[in-house]
């Protein structure tokens, strides 16, 4: 059986998919996200709590370096295999280069579950390679744009993606996580830990509704499209086991990294590509990462990725 958060999701897509009048309001939508992004700060950072060490410097500057590289090698593919144009090929390499908020919290949840051992760093694997991937992918429309009229600045691209309010969150619960730890925290902390599971089971019933949307006709014309998004999360994961076989990293951080490198953003990256390639359009990426990519990853994908992990070991 699947882990039974994993069940919500599937009741919010098959809620979609038959038209049901089910809905979350936006409202409770955006708390349990915000609530969510809070709970997977405060966990990371609890447990980074006495343990931060510059020997962690070089493994996460080469998470990094995956987040750059990851746009590189999709665009051209994009570009020439699927055959789409530049600014959408640029925009779709910058979501998939970038990860998942909601599919890091399934991959923490399942590893959880499973007994895995997981590096205090995994939560600062979700906030380092958000920014590489759209930085890259926006480096590499405006290196192939003939017109280049609509740019935003780098101090304005910098700005608008740290300080959006996934980014904030993430990084404002790890710093408040390491500066009080488990026990000194505990009068908070606790409550949004323990709500994890439940938070995270409604995040997935109203991401399952939403995913139920864009698949809603199927565009099949964009028959390219939908296998890449079928394909590239298990092609994307073994990079990120790679990375993991050549940290010698635990079995669940090596989990959540193959995890996160195999997602697709559908909360950062998006915000980031509206206002900086106009010409874009967000529906295919949504497409691609929210109807297709996300419900691979936490049906298929995850249990899979801990396969391969177990047949390396």
């Amino acid at each position: 059986m699947p882990d039974i958060v994993v069940m919500f999701f599937l009741l919010g897509l098959v809620a979609g998919l038959v038209r049901s009048d089910l809905n979350i309001p936006k409202a409770a939508y955006d708390t349990l996200s915000l609530l969510l992004m809070l709970t997977i700060g405060l966990k990371g950072g609890m447990g980074l709590h006495g343990q931060l060490s510059l020997s962690l410097v070089p493994e996460l500057l080469l998470v990094m370096l995956l987040g750059a590289l990851i746009p590189l090698v999709l665009f051209p593919l994009l570009r020439t295999v699927v055959g789409l144009s530049l600014a959408d090929s640029a925009s779709i390499s910058a979501h998939y280069g970038s990860v998942s908020a909601g599919t890091f919290a399934v991959a923490l949840a399942y590893v959880e579950s499973q007994g895995l051992v997981t590096g205090p760093q995994a939560t600062l694997y979700l906030v380092l390679l958000e920014l590489p991937a759209i930085m890259v992918g926006l480096a590499l429309f405006r290196r192939f744009n003939a017109d280049n009229a609509s740019q935003h600045s780098k101090t304005s691209l910098l700005h608008e993606t740290l300080t959006n309010r996934g980014v904030i969150l993430l990084t404002g619960g790890v710093l408040i996580g390491y500066l009080y730890g488990p026990l000194e925290g505990a009068a908070v902390t606790d409550l949004f830990t323990g709500a994890f599971k439940a938070v995270l089971a409604i995040f997935l019933l109203e991401m399952g509704l939403v995913a139920s949307e864009t698949l809603r006709p199927l565009p099949l014309a964009r028959w390219r499209l939908l296998a890449f998004a079928v394909i590239a999360p298990t092609a994307l994961s073994l990079a990120g086991l790679s990375v993991a076989l050549l940290l010698a990293l635990p079995a669940g951080t090596a989990l959540i990294l193959a995890s996160l490198t195999a997602s697709a953003s559908y909360i950062a990256a998006p915000a980031a590509i509206r206002s900086s390639i106009p010409d874009a359009d967000i529906g295919l990426a949504m497409l691609a990462a929210l109807g297709i990519t996300f419900p691979f990853n936490v049906i298929v994908g995850i249990p899979l990725y801990h396969q391969l992990i177990l047949h390396t070991a």
